[in-house]
């Protein structure tokens, strides 16, 4: 019998189904009433909508793409900063948050082992995955050992209901006797604030697999969503995430909306993040234009002139496959080239030319393939 054969006999998760329905009612009737028999001063609201960034981006930048992906390195301070606000942001320890996040990289789709797997529906991978105590999502720290060796990591897994509790209404209530407006600080910048922060990072395990374009990739169920990117501070480029989910960026354009990648590019200027690890350029451009292929052969399947095209195709697939031969040695030579401690060389040289060269063919390859698209009948 399938595991998910089981899965309404689960038993429920007490403690994030009681801390789901306070928030979620007290968001839904105290906020509403509040705001139309008080109102809300504007120290409220602007407390709501920087700690429902600094929060949010404690989790993308801090939980995900830190420590779940270790993109790049932080100094401790920016670390003890995400360590804070993560645990405001109510959605367990860096090191419960990781593991599972691991784990759905490792296993995405599979409706036995992914933990919020999109194929087992929309309310499920939103946040139906936390309300029972399910076998896919049972946690094992196995693959986390490289951050129980941060001690601000340990030091938030030891105390974090303290510093959560801490964060979520010492916090709130501190800003509020300070600006004056205590109930309204605490509805907006505490519970309203923890709603849309869930539900924000909530939306990359749902839609972010349901609805969007897959540029990059068609292996998984993720997609690029410029809309929930908005919303999500640039984590809604997940088509690009799952397939190089090691890159400090998941928006590469400069004009994409992410947030996260601005934050942790910022923070390289003054020495708080090093190592920002990227994807070269020519292995994006590689994955994007195997998916061109793939549905430029299923659109010529059904095209009335397939055979007056598919030479031209078959053309640009066997060019495409000579780049990627080129690039592949290449890339031998440089490593050669590295190991003989003569980096300087391949910096220089005619090496490092040819690959731009190569990125740039790949580039105008897609443009080439677009066009001979667009004329299939």
């Amino acid at each position: 019998m399938n595991k998910t054969d089981n899965n309404d006999k689960a038993p429920i998760n007490w403690t994030p189904a009681i801390m789901f329905a306070v928030t979620n009612l007290v968001a839904v009737t105290l906020v509403p009433w509040y705001g139309l028999t008080h109102g809300y001063s504007l120290s409220a609201v602007i407390c709501f909508i920087v700690l429902t960034s600094a929060t949010e981006l404690a989790i993308t930048a801090g939980y995900h793409r830190l420590w779940s992906h270790n993109a790049y390195e932080a100094h401790w301070s920016l670390r003890l900063v995400y360590a804070l606000f993560g645990a405001m942001a109510l959605q367990n320890t860096i090191l419960h948050w990781s593991s599972g996040h691991r784990v759905h990289h490792r296993h995405v789709d599979d409706v036995d082992l992914d933990p919020y797997s999109a194929k087992r529906g929309l309310w499920f991978s939103h946040m139906g995955w936390m309300l029972r105590k399910y076998p896919s999502g049972e946690v094992n720290f196995d693959n986390v050992k490289n951050l129980m060796k941060d001690p601000i990591v340990m030091w938030q897994y030891k105390y974090y209901l303290p510093i959560a509790l801490g964060m979520n209404f010492l916090l709130p209530i501190a800003l509020g006797l300070m600006l004056g407006d205590m109930w309204g600080m605490l509805l907006m910048a505490g519970f309203l604030r923890v709603v849309t922060t869930h539900h924000f990072t909530f939306f990359i395990n749902s839609i972010a697999h349901k609805w969007g374009s897959q540029p990059y990739t068609d292996e998984n169920t993720a997609r690029d969503n410029h809309f929930f990117a908005f919303l999500t501070f640039g984590e809604g480029y997940h088509n690009y995430h799952h397939i190089f989910q090691t890159d400090y960026r998941n928006g590469i354009k400069w004009w994409q909306w992410d947030p996260t990648k601005w934050l942790i590019r910022g923070a390289s200027f003054f020495g708080l993040a090093s190592n920002l690890k990227t994807v070269p350029d020519f292995k994006i451009q590689r994955a994007k234009l195997k998916m061109q292929f793939q549905r430029a052969q299923e659109k010529l399947q059904k095209a009335a002139n397939s055979e007056k095209w598919s030479v031209q195709l078959e053309k640009e697939y066997e060019e495409f496959k000579t780049m990627v031969a080129h690039w592949t040695e290449l890339q031998g030579l440089k490593v050669q080239e590295t190991r003989r401690n003569l980096q300087e060389k391949w910096e220089s040289a005619a090496l490092r030319t040819r690959v731009k060269e190569i990125e740039y063919s790949l580039r105008m390859q897609q443009k080439r393939l677009k066009l001979l698209v667009a004329q299939f009948a």
